[in-house]
């Protein structure tokens, strides 16, 4: 499968050199091939085709495991068809010849999601979150192990005020302060008497 660089879009050439067409049993299927491929938005595929005996489908998901030709989204016939991937999700495609999508001349492309933080709408602003407060979403735990729990939300509550009394002084202490006021009082009054 060939792609071709555009910019920071891509262009992917659905079958390379073979085109949209039936593939032989030794052939990558187009769903194989769609699976290896990162599809991005602004992405597009360019399908080629022999418009007299083929097109190219974009379905609905029942129409694409049914191969129903009757009920498209868009039909295109021209042989050389550009089809742009807009936006993230799952694009449906069959074969226009309902047999050519019954021997899988059918796809699926998955388009991944913009994780570039760049947004259409440049005036969005974020406020930050209220202060005190987190948002912490723990990693999955390993197969067979359970999650942690998760870490509590809201304001942290100061621990509770205790409303008994504050203990007396002890004895001791007032021993303390008797002893060396007695004791200054005495070297004082010793200091006195020798003056």
């Amino acid at each position: 499968m060939l792609l071709v660089q555009k910019g920071a879009a891509t262009q992917f050439t659905v079958g390379g050199s073979k085109g949209w067409s039936v593939p032989s049993p030794n052939d990558v299927h187009f769903n194989q091939w769609a699976e290896n491929s990162r599809f991005q938005i602004g992405d597009s595929l360019l399908f080629n085709y022999q418009p007299d005996q083929d097109s190219v489908l974009q379905v609905n998901q029942d129409s694409y495991n049914n191969c129903n030709t009757d009920s498209y989204q868009q039909k295109y016939t021209d042989g050389h068809t550009v089809v742009q991937l807009p936006q993230s999700g799952p694009f449906y495609f069959i074969s226009g010849n309902k047999d050519n999508c019954q021997k899988n001349e059918k796809m699926v492309v998955i388009v991944l999601a913009d994780r570039s933080n760049s947004s259409q709408n440049t005036n969005t602003t974020t406020s930050p979150p209220p202060s005190g407060s987190t948002d912490i979403t723990p990693s999955p735990a390993p197969t067979g192990e359970e999650s942690p729990s998760p870490p509590p939300t809201g304001e942290e509550t100061p621990a509770p005020v205790s409303e008994t009394p504050p203990p007396p002084p002890s004895g001791a202490s007032s021993i303390f302060i008797s002893s060396v006021t007695t004791l200054g009082a005495f070297t004082a009054s010793s200091l006195y008497f020798l003056l």
